[in-house]
């Protein structure tokens, strides 16, 4: 129990909480946007079963702490590049995730009439099957980042838990709001794509920092709140009456 006195432990895990809720942003987003397109009364079993696969799957790759290092080594060459399993998984996970949110942009801007079409047709599995598949690629990058800060085993777990539960209680209000606002929606889409972009490029080694994506993304989010608040006051402000033609007139004729 020597560890619960350690400051360096609890500091260790709290930045790595906290690191963990950043980068399950975007995890909650595609989830989001994904339970969207079924119907209400399942769109909450959607997410919490969604973060819950997440979850496990954050886990099993932190108990295969010795096949995750393994991916790092090269299996084949791509113009003199070598490609690793874990640059796999992030390019083809990254192509996955740009097509995914490019076809819901276009689905979006189809109509209202396209989007009813198309949240009909979407199955609850279909629905989990996709969140499965990017869960891999979301948790990959989250180990990694778990095994580079800390050496515990138990700490990494217990800060994966801990960032996932406070994913499940965020989920149902994001994905609300995201539903209610469309513009919101569509700035969730092209953060997706960018985070699409950003998975390729880390794939063939192209780092680019999170840090400027995520940052963008707030700046973006705060303007688009802002012009949110200001429409809902400018729907609130009450229209004053227009003079008809004839009130208008009278006096004219009066004089």
């Amino acid at each position: 129990m020597d560890w619960v006195a350690d400051p360096t432990i609890w500091i260790g895990f709290l930045t790595l909480v906290a690191l963990e809720i950043v980068l399950g942003i975007d995890n909650i987003i595609f989830i989001s946007i994904l339970a969207g397109k079924l119907p209400a009364e399942q769109r909450d079993r959607a997410r919490k079963l969604g973060l819950s696969l997440a979850l496990l799957s954050r886990l099993a790759l932190l108990l295969g702490l010795s096949w995750v290092v393994r991916l790092t080594e090269p299996l084949f060459e791509v113009f003199g590049h070598g490609i690793s399993g874990r640059d796999l998984i992030l390019i083809l996970g990254g192509l996955f995730l740009l097509g995914k949110s490019v076809f819901e942009i276009g689905d979006s801007m189809e109509g209202s009439s396209g989007h009813s079409a198309g949240r009909a047709a979407a199955s609850f599995g279909a629905v989990i099957v996709q969140i499965m598949l990017l869960d891999v690629v979301f948790s990959l990058d989250s180990v990694i980042t778990a095994v580079g800060m800390v050496d515990e085993l138990g700490v990494m777990i217990a800060a994966v838990i801990v960032a996932v539960l406070v994913m499940l209680v965020a989920a149902r209000p994001i994905g609300e709001f995201v539903e209610r606002h469309p513009s919101i929606k569509m700035l969730a889409l092209s953060f997706l794509v960018l985070i699409g972009v950003v998975l390729i490029a880390e794939g063939f080694d192209q780092h680019i920092s999170k840090g400027y994506i995520y940052f963008a993304m707030a700046f973006s989010l705060v303007v688009e709140l802002l012009n949110i608040r200001v429409r809902r006051k400018a729907g609130r402000r009450p229209v004053e009456p227009r003079e008809s033609p004839e009130e208008s007139a009278e006096p004219d004729a009066v004089r």
